[in-house]
């Protein structure tokens, strides 16, 4: 059965509140003092990887150098740059263990319309292997994104559900390529609900209750307030871990600032940081893990691109 004790002063140590530092009553006592963090959720099912580990994930597709640095490179050299990121994060905080991650872009938004007219491109079971043979080499997990273009998780996320029955398969939604009406990807913001965000989450839950699986973890990326609406209504489950992550680009000061306007005042569960390796360090260096480990709340996933 799960450790709550554990799990509470866990959660205590990555709400990093200085209010809470001494703290030794539970989350719940602390949340109806009314704290934003730590967040007072359901208790997870045992085997839940968060927040007992930190998740360090290389981001990308495969097709695409531009995408992110999971494709940038070639294998060998990709997982040692991971590894080298890992490591810097198990020197950054060691009460902390570190899980490696590959972030695959399973579902790509497009420019143009498809045959479908849904502006999104599934990408084929032969890279989606790729990517899942790759991570077993390093004890890794894998994410699987979605970029809906005009589509819907209604109709994506069955597609997924042979790899999501993997026990180290994840999942990952991205409502800036979520359109609506008449709108086209790379054109605006998109945005998804609550309501999108929850499906899902109750989609991975059947998933893990029928095939006896420890918690999958829902990431969720946002760098805007209208990116995700109603966020106070998303439900995280026993089943399901769920992750909001700041992956705005910039300089240190804009990437905090974002971090504490759209994470910090609308807590769901968890929190998670990307962090871009062109794009930040255009405009400086990137933010190291000793500058993360500073925040409040302290991300449990930090993702590269």
């Amino acid at each position: 059965m799960l450790d709550k004790a554990a799990y509470d002063s866990k959660l205590l140590q990555i709400a990093n509140n200085p209010i809470v530092a001494n703290a030794t009553g539970s989350v719940s006592a602390l949340a109806a003092e009314g704290l934003t963090w730590p967040v007072k959720t359901v208790y997870p099912n045992f085997g839940a990887l968060l927040p007992f580990n930190r998740i360090v994930a290389y981001y990308g597709n495969l097709y695409s150098k531009n995408m992110g640095i999971l494709g940038e490179y070639p294998e060998d050299v990709m997982l040692a740059k991971l590894e080298a990121e890992v490591k810097k994060w198990e020197e950054a905080d060691p009460s902390t263990p570190v899980i490696p991650a590959l972030h695959y872009v399973a579902v790509v938004a497009q420019a143009g319309p498809g045959a479908d007219g849904k502006y999104r491109a599934r990408m084929p079971e032969t890279e989606i292997n790729k990517v899942l043979n790759m991570a077993d080499k390093i004890n890794g997990i894998v994410f699987l994104d979605v970029q809906l273009g005009r589509s819907n998780v209604q109709t994506e996320l069955p597609l997924l559900e042979k790899y999501l029955k993997l026990p180290n398969v994840h999942l990952g939604l991205d409502p800036e390529f979520a359109m609506h009406g008449n709108q086209r990807p790379g054109t605006v913001i998109g945005t998804l609900d609550a309501k999108d965000v929850n499906f899902a989450a109750d989609f991975l839950a059947k998933i893990v209750q029928e095939n006896n699986l420890a918690p999958k973890i829902l990431i969720v990326h946002r760098f805007t307030k209208p990116m995700l609406t109603n966020a106070e209504d998303i439900t995280p489950l026993p089943e399901v871990q769920v992750v909001i992550n700041m992956d705005g680009f910039g300089g240190q000061a804009g990437k905090i600032s974002s971090y504490k306007n759209f994470i910090y005042p609308e807590p769901v569960q968890f929190s998670g940081i990307k962090l871009f390796y062109y794009n930040d360090s255009r405009h400086g260096q990137l933010l190291s893990p000793q500058q993360l480990v500073q925040l409040s709340p302290i991300p449990v996933y930090i993702q590269y691109q």
